[in-house]
């Protein structure tokens, strides 16, 4: 017998049809009799049973009804247990003949006895699945499976599917179920060794997933599916690991959140993304934190068009705001987030506000009219290179348009302002970096002054947002590349756009005033390694495929990243990936607080003048 004997599930798969089994004999002696039965058709029976289980018993394992998964019970289960109800009853029927000459036994009891045990056993395997469908049956440790079913030779891509469980199950039968798709599934990979040996609708299940290289040399398979959905980065990277390896193409199933009411199609396969391969389960809310401050409040949020606006409102309407007050300078972009917010998410307390943050007494204007009680403020220009060549620009947008909105902000005295910064603020070598540090010592200048608690964040790279290297890669590739890399050695810290998100929405509980969060973000990752990654992760091989180029480093740029700066110390939160950091009171070499904002706010009016002139 095969090493599922081990599965406990096996013993109770067996003593159910042993049961039937029973029940089956008796009930058609009950029915070929009308229910009548004399003392020698007892005896009959009870002489007979004992060896007509065991026989049939015997027979279903060599046939092999019980290496089938009952949770997916399907038709082809159903001929390969008639297959065996037949063998069986004639293997009965035979020994009979031979002992007894069928002196004394009714031959139609055994016909009868034939359907009642298809009936039965067949009812069984129907009932369980139900009982899984419906939720009633706890999903682990499976079943399993039976005959290879007779498939004829096909020219459609042969695939693997990785994960045998509900989503691969689901997967298969998108694909067995649609031809014009043009897969046919070769074999289920799975790291469960229960699950090794056993057969889902007739396919085998491989594994472990280690082994994918000999798997698909084994079956001569053309492509991946990842049918992995809630599987953790950490899990999804050993798995792309090992189908890098194969040299086929693969593809991952959209996470659980991605796919409606739990229905996996098989149109909706995605490649695989890079935010799968950070290594960082994602961040966690402290909702009720959150909800605390956010829930039936008035919030405002600049740069609300953006791709880190954009979430943010997205996330914000979750808490059930009073009103969310949509700040952008883009038509296009606040468009399309509106749009958003009242058709997927079916959120309708907002206001679109057209405004430049530039424009003071607009602004004004605006926190004025509305009177929000938290302020979060995304709006900036963020590509570095853009901004060294046009560097008044990040003066007006980022210094003056923060400036202007802290300035409404303690003026209409919102509770709460929660300012979006960078990592290039630390130790900036390029405009933008300096004008983010500017906004950050702008924020601490403000705090304790007046009301409002204030705070900001720093976020490292977004992946997905706009001017991100991953969509540009990916252009890239679609366009046969080559894919430009500005050094070998350039590193850069990577964070998800809800993550992002979710940080500042958690500062805004946590913070006190006056700090600056950042996320515990791990490793920094090689831009060259993200680049080779992508590259095989759309099923090509870097520099056989897909060229590399170093194009060098570009105006303003580092070849590392960092989170803090020199005096600044890092204070524990009540969040375990939250740290932040507090100025250690030097005021930068400036002396006491009142020298330095003076001095500071002295330095901003130097520079919007010469913002003015184009300097």
């Amino acid at each position: 017998m095969p090493n599922q004997l081990k599965n406990r599930n096996f013993y109770f798969m067996v003593g159910g049809d042993m049961v039937l089994f029973a029940l089956a004999f008796v009930g058609a002696y009950l029915v070929r009799f009308d229910f009548l039965l004399t003392d020698a058709m007892v005896k009959q029976i009870l002489s007979l049973l004992p060896f007509l289980v065991a026989g049939k018993v015997i027979v279903f394992l060599g046939v092999g009804p019980y290496r089938g998964m009952w949770r997916y019970t399907s038709l082809s289960d159903m001929w390969r247990l008639a297959g065996a109800t037949v063998v069986s009853s004639l293997v009965i029927v035979s020994g009979i003949l031979f002992i007894h000459q069928f002196h004394g036994y009714s031959r139609g009891v055994f016909v009868i006895d034939a359907v009642l045990t298809f009936v039965l056993t067949g009812g069984y395997r129907i009932v369980i699945r139900c009982l899984y469908h419906g939720g009633y049956l706890r999903k682990s440790g499976d079943d399993i499976d039976g005959f290879t079913r007779p498939r004829a030779k096909s020219k459609k891509r042969r695939v693997i599917l990785v994960g045998a469980g509900d989503a691969g199950e689901k997967t298969f039968r998108e694909i067995d179920d649609n031809p014009s798709l043009n897969y046919e599934v070769a074999a289920f990979v799975d790291d469960d060794p229960q699950k090794k040996g056993s057969r889902i609708h007739g396919v085998p299940v491989e594994g472990p997933v280690s082994d994918l290289p000999r798997i698909v040399s084994k079956f001569d398979a053309q492509e991946i599916i990842i049918a992995l959905p809630s599987a953790s980065g950490s899990q999804k990277r050993s798995v792309i690991n090992a189908c890098k390896k194969t040299g086929v193409k693969f593809k991952t199933l959209p996470g659980l959140g991605e796919i409606i009411d739990g229905k996996i199609s098989i149109k909706a396969l995605r490649d695989v993304n890079y935010d799968d391969l950070l290594g960082r389960k994602p961040v966690s809310l402290d909702l009720k934190a959150i909800g605390e401050y956010l829930k039936e409040r008035r919030v405002l949020v600049t740069g609300a068009g953006g791709s880190i606006g954009a979430e943010l409102c997205r996330q914000i309407v979750r808490f059930d705001p009073e009103t969310l007050v949509m700040v952008d300078n883009s038509e296009v972009n606040l468009y399309a987030i509106e749009m958003d917010l009242r058709h997927r998410l079916g959120f309708s307390h907002y206001i679109p506000v057209l405004v430049n943050v530039q424009y003071k007494s607009v602004v004004d204007l605006v926190v004025g009219q509305y009177r929000p009680d938290v302020v979060v403020h995304a709006a900036a220009y963020k590509h570095v290179p853009m901004m060294e060549g046009n560097p008044w620009e990040a003066v007006f947008n980022n210094v003056v348009g923060s400036w202007n909105v802290m300035e409404a902000a303690v003026a209409h005295g919102v509770d709460r302002f929660v300012m979006v910064s960078t990592d290039k603020a630390v130790r900036p070598a390029n405009v933008m970096g300096a004008s983010k540090r500017v906004c950050e010592l702008l924020m601490q200048t403000y705090h304790g002054r007046y009301d409002t608690v204030m705070m900001c964040v720093r976020i490292g790279n977004v992946i997905g947002s706009s001017g991100s290297v991953v969509p540009l890669f990916r252009e890239q590739i679609a366009h046969g590349g080559p894919v430009t890399v500005t050094h070998p050695e350039v590193t850069r810290y990577f964070m998800s756009i809800p993550e992002a998100c979710q940080l500042v929405l958690q500062a805004g509980a946590l913070g006190k005033g006056g700090e600056i969060f950042i996320l515990e973000m791990g490793t920094p990752v090689k831009i060259a390694q993200m680049a080779r990654d992508i590259i095989r992760l759309s099923g090509k091989e870097p520099d056989r495929d897909i060229e590399i180029v170093y194009t060098g480093l570009r105006p303003g740029e580092k070849l590392y990243e960092e989170l803090i700066t020199e005096g600044e110390g890092i204070v524990p939160t009540s969040h375990e990936k939250i740290m932040v950091l507090r100025p250690d009171g030097s005021w930068n070499g400036h002396g006491d607080r009142e020298t330095f904002d003076t001095w500071l706010l002295e330095g901003i009016e130097e520079l919007r003048e010469l913002a003015m002139r184009h300097d």
